[in-house]
């Protein structure tokens, strides 16, 4: 089995990110990360990629059609033989093209049991969680496919939501959930399993 190329889009830390570089580094996961692009130039998940000598890029979206950036993406990720593409807090619609191109090597990380709260973001749906009453929560890695927060699932986990839960302790439980998620699914898409 060859080494699997992941290519990474981020926005924000990465903390999913640190999950599959341990994972890689402690053999659990036979992968290596080719390159990790963000569109926001300070965002924490580059220096996290830096740290761990992974080649990490910031592109401007500025003055660029949705469809420009996406392709100057592609035009990357093919520079570093990408397999897959893991979108981990990327703060960005992506273009019809890009996922078409991409197809069933693109899996996003949703911080909700999807189709619940499909479309929120980041501490949103753990405020909705918790101004809801939910018992329970997790997080859902999916396909992605032009439709948001649409494509086919692969894996979910779940937590319970406890009483006296708040929206960063639920955050915090979450995010552990979709790291050990990632991990799981790249193996799945590894070994044909899917």
């Amino acid at each position: 089995m060859n080494t699997l190329k992941l290519g990474v889009l981020g926005s924000t830390k990465g903390t999913d990110l640190q999950a599959i570089l341990d994972a890689i580094s402690s053999g659990e996961l036979d992968a290596e990360i080719s390159i990790v692009l963000s569109n926001r130039k300070k965002a924490y998940i580059l220096e996290r990629a830096e740290n761990h000598n992974v080649p990490a890029l910031f592109m401007s979206q500025k003055d660029k059609t949705r469809e420009e950036f996406d392709s100057e993406m592609t035009t990357i990720l093919i520079k570093h033989k990408v397999d897959l593409v893991l979108l981990i807090g990327f703060m960005r619609i992506l273009s019809a093209e890009f996922c078409r191109e991409w197809g069933d090597k693109l899996l996003n990380v949703h911080p909700s049991l999807l189709p619940k709260y499909a479309g929120g973001m980041d501490t949103n749906v753990h405020e909705e969680v918790l101004k809801n009453g939910e018992a329970e929560t997790g997080c859902t890695i999916h396909f992605v496919t032009d439709e948001v927060d649409g494509g086919p699932i692969l894996i979910q986990k779940k937590c319970t939501v406890d009483f006296d839960d708040t929206v960063s302790t639920l955050k915090a439980k979450v995010q552990k959930l979709e790291g050990e998620a990632f991990v799981e699914a790249i193996k799945l898409i590894q070994s044909g399993n899917v």
